[in-house]
């Protein structure tokens, strides 16, 4: 029950971050944006397809093959859709690694490219290569303390 209240009170304070970040990431000094909101949130449990039926059960999720996707508008543009996605992983997955949290954040970004370079200079550990999807690309970086974090910039 701790972890569902836990995983419930995550889910909240991504959606409020991503108002947060959409506020804040305007351009200072000349300065490439970064994140521009909350992609998705992930963790880990015994059963995912279990955790999935539970939430859409007892909380209404709008549950998919990927766990649930929430849409939103971008701004002032009403037809610039966005969406961010709530997905439960195997506890026994591999895909956080190499961090040890059961949990990884997805941070929509613009100009994936750019910013890894930008990252780069920085000194901050990129964990793989940029891939291409239908619905955006991807890499994974890890924060100052070893925690994975997936950055996306969507195809919308």
């Amino acid at each position: 029950m701790k972890r569902i209240i836990v995983t419930v009170l995550l889910i909240a304070a991504s959606f409020v971050l991503g108002f947060a970040f959409k506020t804040m990431t305007t351009n200072h000094n000349n300065k490439m944006k970064k994140v521009t909101g909350i992609g998705g949130i992930f963790f880990k449990c015994k059963d995912p397809k279990k955790m999935t039926a539970w939430y859409q059960k007892h909380l209404g999720l709008p549950a998919n093959p990927y766990g649930a996707s929430f849409e939103w508008y971008e701004g002032d543009d009403s037809t610039k859709k966005a969406q961010t996605q709530w997905t439960p992983f195997p506890e026994t997955t591999k895909y956080f690694g190499p961090s040890a949290q059961d949990f990884m954040i997805n941070y929509r970004v613009e100009n994936l490219e750019a910013l890894v370079e930008e990252l780069k200079k920085e000194g901050v550990t990129i964990v793989d290569k940029i891939e291409t999807y239908d619905y955006g690309k991807f890499v994974h970086i890890l924060d100052a303390e070893g925690n994975k974090v997936e950055l996306w910039e969507p195809k919308d």
